[in-house]
């Protein structure tokens, strides 16, 4: 039976790559999307169709045959549902997370690539764990109510920059760069917590066998009882989110939110400040996977020399941008962040025990 796969960009690709990879007998003839706008005519070898060209001159009882998988973020479905039952299309599934997340996991089994935290063994040791959640004042309401785990910390970034406030803890106190969250995004949460959190070391540190890591309010890892129970005794250094994947590369797919002349200061400062690690950016910038999100766990000494590696190189790009970052608003550092976590990761990844699950995109 025919699959059509509802979607054009990283969810919709990487359901496509697992789904021809674990059963290479089902045809996909095409991506269908609401409007082309900037999405590519071609995805995968296969077009990418708009709903409305697709369904011209065809009957009800051929659109009833034709099976439809919506792989998108789930924050979007509702609204691509019901453009789907108005064209007539009823025999469609929604990629929710679980399904994702069973789908991706057995791609990279298969594969033997980005390996899923959930195919190491399940130990007996709970890690002691604390994950900043970023918030913002903008944030809008979630639709459904989400208990969150102990260990997730609520922060409020950009606090510095209003007076309403949604968390107990503001990014605003201590050593910060809350004015800056225009740009920074939620890295200004994680430049926090790596100047007020992070900085203590040594054996004699009772919390350096703690995971920290950085979430946003609608993103974060979906970790079960038995993934927290592989995390330290599988001695796990990181844990990331799947990369997804973009034609041609990931280059082109930030090019839609980043000019040339930003590339540019980012790769100066590199060349300054980590020039083994701009010898090797342009051909991570040129293959297909992306760790999206600045969604990260790790242990502690880990996060810190990644901090330590990664905001002297940022600020760097804001001194070097044209304008400055002084001089703009555009969350353009939060967008390099992305691409430099892909860097540092996929550059140590056989010095680093690298594990990935999934992200969940809340409602």
């Amino acid at each position: 039976m025919e699959l059509y796969i509802f979607g054009a960009q990283g969810y919709a690709l990487g359901a496509y790559e697992a789904i021809k990879t674990l059963c290479p007998g089902r045809e996909i003839p095409c991506f269908l999307v609401s409007q082309m706008g900037n999405n590519a005519p071609v995805l995968g070898g296969i077009p990418v169709k708009e709903l409305a060209s697709f369904a011209e001159g065809m009957s009800a009882e051929e659109k009833k045959s034709k099976s439809i998988l919506i792989a998108t973020p789930e924050n979007v479905q509702d609204e691509i549902a019901e453009s789907l039952e108005q064209a007539g299309f009823r025999n469609y599934i929604r990629m929710d997370t679980d399904r994702w997340t069973e789908l991706i996991k057995l791609f990279h089994c298969r594969v033997g690539r980005f390996l899923p935290l959930q195919a190491l063994p399940v130990g007996c040791r709970k890690p002691e764990l604390q994950v900043y959640m970023a918030r913002c004042h903008k944030d809008r309401p979630l639709k459904t109510a989400v208990s969150l785990p102990e260990y997730m910390i609520p922060i409020q970034v950009g606090a510095a920059n209003c007076d309403e406030r949604v968390a107990e803890l503001t990014d605003d106190t201590g050593e910060n760069i809350s004015p800056r969250n225009v740009n920074y995004s939620e890295m200004t949460g994680l430049y926090w917590a790596w100047k007020n959190r992070l900085l203590s070391a040594g054996a004699s540190d009772p919390d350096e066998g703690t995971y920290y890591g950085l979430a946003q309010y609608r993103r974060m890892f979906d970790l079960s009882e038995d993934d927290l129970l592989r995390i330290a005794d599988n001695d796990v250094d990181v844990v990331l989110p799947y990369p997804l994947p973009y034609e041609p590369s990931i280059h082109a797919h930030h090019e839609r939110y980043l000019k040339e002349e930003d590339w540019d200061a980012l790769l100066t400062a590199l060349r300054e400040l980590q020039p083994e690690y701009a010898d090797a950016f342009p051909a991570i910038l040129e293959q297909r996977y992306l760790f999206n999100y600045n969604v990260i766990l790790a242990k502690k000494t880990v996060l810190r020399q990644y901090c330590e590696w990664l905001f002297p190189v940022l600020e760097r790009t804001e001194e070097l941008s044209v304008p400055k970052g002084s001089e703009r608003a555009d969350r353009y550092i939060g967008y390099m962040a992305e691409s430099l976590e892909t860097l540092y990761f996929m550059k140590n990844a056989d010095k680093l025990n690298i594990v990935h699950t999934t992200c969940r995109m809340l409602v």
